[in-house]
């Protein structure tokens, strides 16, 4: 009969529980994900997904500044730039609330002539067929208090009565996005897009301060 020596004995019930550490180890990894996808459920907590993308412009805040929009951002135009027929004007939004915004995308526009009638004219998300311009894609933009966002809109000039200014948009409603109050702007010179154009634009980017 063999004796093993009370030293021995320990050294071998440590490498027995050693053994059985490893295969309790790896059932209660099977437990908690016989996926094997190498995500771990933390006890007693909820596990949520991160969203993709930033949730679309926030409700309006009840406590907007004086001179802020119900929607607490405020829509501005910039100068038109004009060369060689293509159409280049810069929109701004601003957020003029109290809150965070959230943007993620492209504006939703609506254009109306001098009789503010709307106009039959498709507006796109990019530019691609009226020019190569350099266009961010949605994305999730948040903006703080006094901080801004930027869009593009281009096009190309098409034919405008110059006595009636039929084929002019004089008046533009713009939001930050679908389902958000538009606003209404005048830019200098209106929109020479023509009766059946085309409004490019691009997706909200923020302006760097």
């Amino acid at each position: 009969m063999t004796v093993i020596s009370p030293r021995h004995g320990m050294v071998l019930l440590a490498a027995a529980l050693l053994t059985a550490g490893c295969g309790l180890g790896a059932e209660l990894d099977r437990e908690a994900d016989p996926e094997r996808t190498g995500v771990h459920a933390t006890a007693g907590a909820d596990v949520a997904a991160e969203p993709s993308v930033a949730p679309p412009l926030e409700p309006p805040t009840a406590t907007a500044p004086e001179g802020c929009p119900a929607t607490g951002v405020n829509v501005t135009t910039g100068m038109v730039n004009a060369a060689m027929g293509l159409r280049a004007m810069p929109v701004t939004i601003t957020n003029c609330g109290t809150g965070e915004q959230r943007v993620n995308g492209y504006p939703d526009v609506r254009v109306r002539d001098m009789n503010r009638q709307p106009m039959d004219v498709t507006v796109l998300k990019g530019t691609g067929p009226i020019a190569q311009m350099e266009d961010p894609g949605p994305h999730p933009v948040t903006l703080k208090p006094g901080e801004s966002a930027r869009s593009v809109f281009a096009w190309r000039y098409s034919a405008v009565d110059p006595a009636t200014q039929r084929g002019s948009g004089v008046y533009v409603e713009i939001a930050p996005a679908p389902g958000v109050a538009r606003q209404t702007v005048v830019p200098e010179g209106g929109l020479d897009v023509g009766e059946t154009g085309l409004l490019g634009t691009t997706a909200w980017e923020k302006v760097a301060d």
